[in-house]
């Protein structure tokens, strides 16, 4: 990299700073801070939603994965996310929206003090600040890794940096930052792909010998199902994307609880399931031709780097760096916010009543707690390595742990779930996150495909059941929240002003 490539970065930065100015204007107040004042258009919502469900990682392990394997990680990553998140925008995205509208909700966990009791809420919003610390870790770890190749920089100095202006925007603009950053970092990750996809083609003889690669691949790299990844892997991770891309993963389920109304949130859930479906065929391409231009890449994980800083000329290449740059900034400014909105509309009411139990909730606190929170975050970073690495992270714990978490949450706003209370809720979690724990510690020779399926599904199996053998009859209050949830009417009823979670009764 030269001076041309850093000036393209600082250009970026620009963007970033001025985008953040304007956003901190729209924020009065902490419902403008976590759900943009349920003004957000679809337009946004979907992309910001589409941004804000990868990283860098894609560009490090999943990038590795593509090297190595070729074609399977569009099927067991992309094509199930694009119908996971279909299927939501019929089912899960215009539920997010009306539940904002008929309980001024601002963070994902607060209805569940309404649903189930605030004991659950506080298992399933402790558990779940717990597992996205270490995910978002991981993702910092993955942006250190390209910064370090690009630049030479030392991995910690990645970290710092990228750390540092994720505290920038986040802090001061909110979700409203978030979303706009995110617009404009589609813009940049829009173009620096199509960059790439010409210099592999340029490298590879005329775009006539894009289409004629597959042939000369190595062995399995055209198969569906290759290397660990199995047909019952795939089918795991489709059943986890369904419960993460439509909410289960708080950031995104953010996006539509800031919609408007519930078919605007819908609008933004096909939006984004048609990026998933048709973008990353464009973004792996370079990935999949890879082995026919650098076949003897020691470290595949740095292989979408190794590429750029080989086939570009300089300006492109800072271009590029900065569109994997923008992947974590995406999603690691918004599991940012929406963590904050977990800690300071759940957790902190019932930690402090007297304090924050007035159902009020502190601009100045919010922005203390996401300093906190991403500082805790870049800790984990510098530590990736004595947690298995950045794919073991991403895949493994956050496959295998997601499930336990986002069931009883996601499924709870389900009128077909109505009998499963919090005995139910309760003991899904516990059997999921135990199952985790010991088929990955405890039960030798366990494959990915176990680790993660045996979790999610025996979570799902518990709550249903708790549902079916439940014999006292489901209050009113829950009965009208679902009923309610299910009518787009809701749509056009006065917002009504949610209890604290303290003062919740039991369900």
């Amino acid at each position: 990299m030269n001076g041309i490539d850093y000036f393209v970065m600082a250009l970026y930065a620009l963007m970033i700073v001025m985008t953040t100015l304007w956003a901190m204007r729209k924020v009065g107040n902490t419902g403008d801070f976590f759900a943009a004042g349920g003004k957000m258009p679809w337009w946004l919502s979907g992309i910001s939603h589409h941004m804000s469900g990868y990283s860098a990682a894609v560009f490090v392990a999943y990038a590795a994965v593509a090297y190595k394997y070729g074609l399977t990680i569009y099927f067991w990553w992309a094509f199930p996310i694009s119908i996971a998140v279909f299927i939501g925008s019929v089912i899960f995205a215009p539920r997010w929206a009306r539940l904002r509208v008929h309980m001024n909700i601002e963070s994902p966990m607060e209805y569940l003090a309404t649903r189930y009791n605030v004991p659950t809420q506080q298992i399933l919003a402790w558990s779940g600040v717990f597992l996205k610390t270490f995910d978002v870790g991981a993702k910092w770890a993955a942006i250190s890794i390209i910064i370090n190749v690009f630049t030479g920089l030392d991995p910690l100095i990645g970290i710092g940096i990228s750390g540092l202006l994720c505290l920038f925007y986040t802090v001061l603009g909110g979700l409203w930052a978030d979303a706009c950053n995110d617009f404009g970092q589609f813009i940049v990750q829009f173009i620096a792909a199509i960059v790439m996809v010409v210099a592999v083609a340029f490298h590879l003889g005329g775009f006539s010998n894009l289409l004629t690669i597959w042939d000369r691949l190595p062995a399995g790299h055209t198969d569906i199902v290759a290397g660990p990844y199995s047909m019952g892997f795939i089918l795991a991770y489709f059943v986890i994307y369904t419960l993460s891309y439509n909410g289960g993963t708080w950031n995104l389920a953010q996006r539509f609880i800031a919609s408007p109304r519930g078919k605007d949130a819908r609008k933004a859930a096909l939006l984004s399931s048609v990026l998933y479906l048709v973008w990353p065929l464009i973004l792996f391409y370079p990935m999949w031709a890879a082995p026919l231009l650098f076949p003897n890449i020691a470290d595949p994980a740095q292989s979408y780097s190794i590429m750029a800083m080989q086939l570009l000329p300089n300006g492109l290449i800072g271009l590029v760096l900065v569109a994997m740059f923008t992947h974590t900034l995406s999603m690691t400014s918004s599991d940012s916010n929406a963590i904050t909105a977990v800690v300071t509309r759940d957790i902190l009411p019932v930690l402090f009543p007297k304090q924050f139990g007035q159902g009020q909730s502190s601009l100045l606190v919010a922005r203390i707690i996401v300093v906190l929170f991403i500082l805790t975050t870049l800790l984990i970073a510098v530590n990736a390595s004595r947690f298995g690495g950045v794919l073991t992270l991403l895949i493994v714990w956050f496959g295998g742990l997601v499930g336990p978490i986002s069931i009883p949450m996601l499924l709870g706003l389900l009128p077909w779930f109505r009998k499963c209370g919090s005995a139910a809720a309760i003991t899904s979690w516990a059997a999921g996150v135990s199952a985790f724990f010991l088929v990955k510690f405890v039960i030798s020779d366990m494959s990915t495909t176990q680790v993660v399926a045996i979790p999610v599904l025996l979570s799902l199996a518990v709550f249903t059941m708790g549902g079916l053998l439940r014999r006292t009859p489901v209050s009113t209050e829950v009965d009208t929240l679902l009923n309610a949830l299910n009518q787009d009417q809701v749509e056009d009823l006065p917002v009504a002003k949610t209890k604290p979670a303290y003062q919740t009764e039991s369900r």
